[in-house]
């Protein structure tokens, strides 16, 4: 049966809620502030909610991380939120810093960084930089659909390609494809990979699962043409949602074999701060008649919390149903012969970007 109203539902949105998270002091928000459209009905449904997106100026565009269970330790977010509208997102409680809701805020109220390149060149020429690869895609999708517009993402790569400095890419869009001109003489140097997130080959899940992100279908096929292309294409499987998604894990597998992915890896759902109960709205409002079965089995495998933040356990998970998990994914792997090799990116290759003085030949 299904839960409460939810009178901040929106059509083609992820998120059913849009509170304000009280963890900073902040006051929470009622669905009739500032922050929402007016509340004219049209056809017993709110009007669709407007995207808007803020210029932001940022001092550096280089982040870095020290975490031991990520495989990267510098990363570029060319935006701030995503339209995407992916109700598992782990960026959306990054939205509660600018006193916005992890929730509608998150996929509406975007955040661009139109100097990022600037930025970058500058950060890539300063002395003693030791180059490593550097992950796009890891906090915000960098090919979303603002990507059209802005093109940063676009203007950072031209950068990394001048440099011949390394890059991995993860996103949820085949708009990777449009920049298949810089990514296939990169791939030449051997300078980047890029993953294609796949959660769901269903269009009734994806639909309410990510329902800005474009379907499976065209993944996959970017998937078969950046490998055909000659670069490197990965798919993530990235959230597992128990009892809504997991009983596709082997038929993604497959479909990445097929689209001639080097190979594939997954993640089983991590729910830190706001997100869980945004999740838990989310499923009162698609799944009410399996809601507590998926939150029993994903708290089984957090230590009988919604989220675990411990490394290591964190991207994996631990108990029966998080080996069950393993262990089916490991032998689909062997079945499909994915993960063969692992690919290094080079680093030896960098060259600094020249300042207004051309480098003497």
């Amino acid at each position: 049966m299904r839960g409460m109203p939810r009178p901040d539902v929106r059509p083609g949105r992820g998120a059913p809620e849009n509170r304000t998270p009280t963890r900073f002091g902040l006051a929470v928000r009622e669905a009739d502030g500032d922050w929402l459209d007016a509340r004219e009905e049209q056809d017993g449904e709110p009007p669709p909610l407007r995207t808007t997106v803020t210029i932001e100026k940022p001092k550096t565009i280089i982040a870095r991380n020290s975490s031991p269970d990520i495989g990267f330790d510098r990363s570029i977010n060319a935006y701030r939120g995503c339209e995407h509208g992916c109700i598992y997102c782990f960026a959306r409680p990054t939205h509660a810093y600018h006193d916005l809701s992890p929730g509608l805020d998150f996929e509406s109220k975007l955040f661009a960084k139109p100097n990022a390149p600037e930025l970058l060149r500058k950060e890539l020429g300063k002395p003693g930089y030791v180059p490593r690869p550097i992950a796009m895609g890891t906090n915000t999708d960098p090919y979303q659909p603002i990507e059209n517009h802005y093109r940063i993402t676009r203007a950072c790569i031209e950068v990394l390609l001048e440099t011949k400095h390394p890059l991995t890419i993860t996103t949820k869009s085949d708009r990777v494809l449009r920049d298949l001109d810089l990514l296939v003489p990169m791939a030449e140097q051997r300078l980047v990979s890029v993953a294609l997130s796949v959660t769901s080959l269903t269009p009734q899940i994806s639909r309410t699962l990510e329902p800005r992100a474009p379907s499976a279908r065209k993944r996959m096929a970017a998937v078969k043409r950046l490998s055909e292309a000659g670069v490197t294409a990965w798919v993530a499987i990235a959230p597992v949602i128990p009892a809504v998604t997991d009983h596709e894990l082997e038929h993604i597998v497959e479909a990445a074999a097929e689209a001639g992915a080097k190979g594939v890896f997954y993640l089983p759902v991590r729910l830190p701060f706001e997100v869980a109960p945004l999740f838990r709205a989310w499923l009162d409002e698609h799944y009410p008649d399996r809601a507590e079965k998926v939150m029993s089995i994903i708290q089984s495998m957090r230590g009988g919390r919604d989220n675990d933040p411990n490394w290591f356990t964190r991207m994996q998970g631990f108990g029966p149903w998080a080996e069950l998990l393993r262990t089916r994914f490991q032998i689909a792997v062997r079945k499909h012969g994915l993960n063969q090799e692992k690919m290094k990116l080079r680093t030896d290759l960098f060259e600094p970007p020249q300042g207004p003085q051309l480098r003497l030949l």
